[in-house]
């Protein structure tokens, strides 16, 4: 089971803060969150993955069984 966070307007599109959902890629995962939450379809675009704090971008490549995936999206400021 993979824990899913999110952060500023990834929050905001998602409607919650965390999830927990099986998915065995990141595309998988991103076909999952996406499934009835268009807005959130949007935000994804722009957004980051880690998966266990390690920048991941390859949606096919398989995900670690429990593993923690934070979306974030950009952030303005420095």
């Amino acid at each position: 089971m993979l824990l899913v966070r999110y952060f500023a307007g990834a929050r905001a599109a998602a409607g919650v803060s965390e999830e927990k959902l099986e998915a065995a890629t990141l595309g998988e995962l991103e076909a999952a969150i996406t499934a009835d939450r268009p807005r959130l379809s949007d935000v994804l675009a722009a957004c980051s993955f880690l998966v266990d704090g390690v920048s991941w971008r390859d949606r096919a490549a398989a995900l670690p069984a429990s593993a923690t995936i934070d979306v974030l999206p950009p952030f303005a400021g420095g």
